[in-house]
């Protein structure tokens, strides 16, 4: 257990650089947050693959779809799945993370103009000498009043620092930031916090989030149109075999059949009507197997005869 402590959170035992590193590299196994967005990413991964290996057992044998067209699909659904780990894997914007870019931006900039103090030498080059000790010294307490000018000039003038102060995270909020309690860190423009991707969603990838959502949403609904298609050509047969008493092979076969060689093709000889068929068919359970007769010449006249309003008021399809 301690091995795998070490292996999976050094984070925890290291110094800040360590445990940045170990959050973008690789899920803390062991934290229970960071454990169960892994899951979810894994479930939402593996329904996708469910539903798709399932739609193409359905389809696998058909040849009336063209290869383009399976190709499209599958072309969404990879881009799909790799939009839904480039949106997971992206910045939301946190603020500390663009007040350290602001503030070492600012440092560069200061240290280049200190270090501009040109000396002579002999062979007339020039000597650069900087000392980056006292420059560093110089530019700790100019980067946080950098940050804070910066901010607070986004806000009406006389607004106090302490209104807009994050009380988690200590830092100045922009206009429209937002401290997130699942990532315990300052969102800028934040949105929401999803749970499937594991992450914020906030100004660095709203747009992918809805190039993602969009992508998503075509994925689903063609996956939709293709499932519903397939039961509307098998199970309403089904259905169809079951109200008219027939089965498969009498439906396919039924000019090979002797006894109903004879018999018109809109004539369903063993049918009693759709709601009795679908009664024995459903709740009629013997322990013994009925065999049923061939209807005469006259009950054949019966069932070729179309119907009526009044065979229908008289319940006679029925």
């Amino acid at each position: 257990m301690t091995i795998i402590r070490a292996l999976f959170c050094r984070c925890r035992d290291g110094d800040g650089d360590g445990d940045h590193r170990c959050r973008n590299s690789l899920p803390c196994l062991l934290d229970p947050a960071q454990r169960s967005t892994m899951y979810l990413k894994v479930a939402l991964v593996m329904l996708h693959l469910i539903f798709i290996g399932v739609l193409f057992l359905f389809y696998g044998n058909q040849t009336t779809i063209h290869p383009w067209y399976v190709g499209m699909y599958l072309l969404l659904f990879v881009a799909t799945i790799a939009q839904y780990f480039f949106t997971a894997g992206s910045s939301p914007g946190y603020v500390l993370d663009t007040m350290r870019t602001i503030n070492e931006t600012n440092a560069l900039a200061r240290t280049s103009l200190v270090s501009k103090q040109p000396a002579t030498s002999k062979n007339g080059n020039i000597v650069i000498t900087v000392d980056h000790r006292e420059a560093g010294r110089n530019l700790l307490g100019s980067n946080e009043l950098s940050w804070t000018k910066l901010v607070m000039d986004l806000y009406p003038p006389g607004a106090p620092c302490r209104a807009w102060t994050c009380p988690y995270c200590n830092v100045l909020q922009p206009p429209r930031a937002k401290h997130c309690h699942d990532c315990d860190k300052c969102v800028l423009q934040f949105d929401h916090h999803c749970v499937w991707l594991g992450t914020c969603i906030g100004q660095g990838n709203h747009c992918r989030f809805w190039w993602y959502i969009c992508e998503e949403t075509t994925l689903c609904l063609w996956t939709c149109i293709l499932y519903i298609t397939y039961l509307q050509a098998n199970i309403l047969k089904s259905c169809y075999l079951i109200m008219t008493n027939q089965t498969t092979f009498e439906l396919v076969r039924r000019r090979r059949i002797a006894y109903l060689r004879g018999i018109p093709g809109r004539v369903y000889p063993f049918s009693k009507g759709i709601c009795k068929n679908l009664y024995n068919f459903c709740f009629s359970r013997s322990t013994l197997y009925g065999m049923e007769r061939l209807p005469t010449a006259q009950e054949l006249e019966e069932k070729s005869r179309p119907y009526t309003c009044l065979n229908i008021l008289s319940c006679r399809c029925c």
